[in-house]
This record gives structure tokens, C-alpha cells and sequence, in this order.
């Protein structure tokens, strides 16, 4: 069975420099054989939140809303990709996650986060590993900071500098372990 991920970016700025990231994860991921959704809020745009998809009536929730459902329901565990927004995690990030909970269930999680400065995005990492948690797809322990996002990685997401490749294969490895870990115990049942 083909492992599936889910990999949620975050920003819909006009020049956003993250989408690079995504690209360069969406590819590491796919090299390892695994089936990857990129999920990209400007492609989604879903409403702000008002109701959940699980609180609309069957066949009301907006068509983006229920095929993301589907595609997390699917989905073996969540490759987060985000920039900090004022130490926090972007509103467009924040909404989609905010949309759903029960598909998220028993899933393990990974923050990749990224920034201008040389930190990395590391703050909103903190803020996200809380709100994962909190939704049941706890993020697995090693994060994957990006400082210098700009030149860290050109457009097409190849890595310009030579620590970026390995630290990527060992959060990959990590979390890759964790997804058959989680997806083993599911397959023996959950505990609710």
C-alpha cells in the first residue's frame, strides 16, 4: 500500500518564498516513494472559518472543503510548511487546519519552517507543535528550520547550500518511521 502525505503550506502572500520549500519537500518525498498532495490554500480558498466540515449538513460544505477531507482522510500523515507571521502561524495555515479534526486522528505530523532571517522560523514551529497536538497529529520530535529562505533554496526548491539535503533525509527518515509506527497501530484500532 502506498504510503500518502499530505503536505499543508501555509502562505498566500504574493511573493511568497516558502512555496519553495514545499516544491523541494513535495520532490524529497516522491523520490521515497511516497504519494504526495500539496495542498495550497490559494488553490483551496476556503471561507473562514464558521463551521466545520464535520458540522455541515451532508453534501453542504463547500466542494474544496469536502475533497481536503477526503484528501486528509486518506492521508497517512502531515508535512507542515510554514513561515513565521509575527512569531505565529499564518491565518491561511491556521484556517484550513481549523476546518477539520477527526481526519487528522492518530497521525503523526512534521514542521518544516522557514524564514527570511537566520532563525529559521523556529517560533512558529513552537506555536504549531500546540495546535497539531491539540487537532490529534502530534508532530514527530525533529523540525526542519530554513533560514534564509530566499537563497537557502532557488525557485524550483533545489538547495543552494550543502546542509540542507542532509538534515532533510534525517527529518524524512523520522518521520517516514513514525508514519508506519502510527499506521501499524491503527490498523490494530484507536482508542476512540
Amino acid at each position: 500500500m502506498t504510503t500518502k502525505i499530505a503536505l499543508i503550506y501555509g502562505s498566500v502572500r504574493k511573493d511568497r518564498q516558502g512555496i519553495r520549500a514545499a516544491r523541494y519537500l513535495k520532490r524529497k518525498l516522491q523520490e521515497r516513494s511516497i504519494h504526495v498532495d500539496l495542498i495550497d490554500p490559494l488553490e483551496y480558498q476556503l471561507p473562514m472559518l464558521d463551521k466545520m466540515y464535520k458540522e455541515f449538513e451532508p453534501g453542504k460544505a463547500p466542494e474544496s472543503m469536502k475533497k481536503l477531507s477526503e484528501i486528509f482522510d486518506q492521508s497517512d500523515g502531515f508535512l507542515i510548511v510554514s513561515g513565521e507571521y509575527n512569531h505565529s502561524i499564518p491565518p491561511a495555515l491556521k484556517n484550513i487546519l481549523d476546518h477539520f479534526q477527526s481526519e487528522y486522528m492518530f497521525k503523526p505530523s512534521a514542521i518544516a519552517s522557514y524564514s527570511a532571517g537566520i532563525f529559521g522560523g523556529m517560533r512558529v514551529a513552537m506555536h504549531l507543535r500546540a495546535v497539531l497536538g491539540e487537532l490529534g497529529m502530534p508532530a514527530i520530535s525533529s523540525l526542519l528550520p530554513i533560514p534564509q529562505i530566499s537563497s537557502a533554496l532557488d525557485e524550483k526548491g533545489t538547495p543552494q547550500n550543502k546542509y540542507i539535503e542532509p538534515s532533510t533525509n534525517r527529518f524524512l527518515d523520522e518521520f517516514e518511521w513514525y508514519i508506519e509506527a502510527l499506521k501499524s497501530q491503527r490498523a490494530m484500532g484507536t482508542p476512540f
